[in-house]
């Protein structure tokens, strides 16, 4: 067993975990990345990214994960590969277990541990992602613009990806498996008022349908008749939520109806002074690449002054 110690501990290695190291070990914290299941996190098993600023053509998601972590590491970031199982927030130093019993301790923790898409798991779904199958509108809505598009759910995320779709589709199609939605009324009624938004209610979604080209169409189950049909699309997106990685931290943080980490308005603040949360563990309105690097870069701030302040008092303590 190992023991680790840092002025910045981040978990989680995807564009905040990443941000977060940039700045801090520019700013001296030699800040530690523990990076988890899945080093540099949803953008590598996102194919085409055209919204990342700084880029005139598409890129892959692969590659800006690549080098984000390649200039963390140049500008003095270690990267550590492991899987934290349990937390202590006793701190600080704040402490981390990892499955093989190494240790890490940091003066600050920067929790970017992300929250991952729910899907349907049919047939289908895997094998056609990033093919036709998505789970993010505006991430991807952009690449069927004049094409048909379907949207899978009946939430606000569900009505909201709809309606933002019509920015790039005159066909668009709501499928819900129940007959009533769940979002607010008001999104309801904007999506009813659309007219280039239909809905088919009581569908559930088999399979999805595809070729070597990718999605064709989406198989679909009436859940009151049993009669089977298939919707043809270029694009499905599935709506159904996300969840936010956020067991570890049950019981020491507090989180919202949705499972993200509540953290003080306009910062990434948790209730415990020097623990600092970014990315989408903590964003359940934008979850966008950019703006999960955006909060790191404010994680990594705040973090500086809590140790500079922290140093501070201790220096004046140690004066009297």
């Amino acid at each position: 067993m190992t023991t680790f110690t840092t002025k910045m501990l981040i978990i989680g290695s995807g564009p905040a975990g990443l941000s977060a190291a940039i700045y801090g070990a520019r700013a001296g914290l030699e800040p530690i990345v523990v990076q988890g299941l899945q080093p540099g996190g949803q953008l590598t098993i996102t194919t085409d990214v055209e919204n990342y600023p700084g880029f005139r053509d598409v890129i892959q998601g692969p590659w800006l994960m690549q080098e984000m972590q390649a200039q963390a590491e140049h500008v003095g970031t270690r990267m550590l590969w492991d899987t934290i199982t349990s937390v202590d927030l006793a701190g600080p130093p704040f402490r981390a277990v990892g499955d093989g019993g190494d240790v890490y301790e940091g003066e600050t923790l920067v929790i970017a541990t992300g929250a991952q898409a729910k899907w349907l798991g049919v047939a289908g779904e895997q094998e056609l992602s990033g093919k036709g199958v998505s789970a993010c509108a505006t991430c991807d809505g952009f690449f069927y613009r004049g094409k048909k598009v379907v949207v899978i759910g009946g939430g606000n995320t569900a009505v909201e990806e709809a309606l933002y779709l019509t920015n790039h589709s005159q066909d668009v199609t709501l499928i819900h498996r129940r007959d009533s939605l769940r979002a607010e009324k008001i999104l309801q009624d904007r999506l009813h008022a659309h007219p280039n938004i239909k809905v088919l209610w009581n569908k559930a979604v088999e399979r999805f349908v595809g070729d070597e080209k990718g999605l064709t169409g989406v198989a679909l189950r009436d859940t009151v008749t049993g009669a089977e049909s298939v919707e043809t699309t270029h694009g499905a997106f599935v709506a159904i939520g996300h969840a936010p990685s956020t067991d570890l931290f049950k019981g020491q943080l507090a989180v919202d109806a949705g499972g993200y980490l509540i953290v003080e308005p306009g910062t990434p603040k948790t209730a415990i002074p020097g623990v600092f949360a970014c990315g989408d563990v903590m964003d359940h309105t934008y979850r966008q690449a950019v703006t999960a690097a955006g909060t790191g870069c404010m994680a990594a701030l705040d973090a500086e002054r809590f140790v500079a302040e922290r140093n501070f008092e201790v220096a004046q303590s140690a004066a009297y």
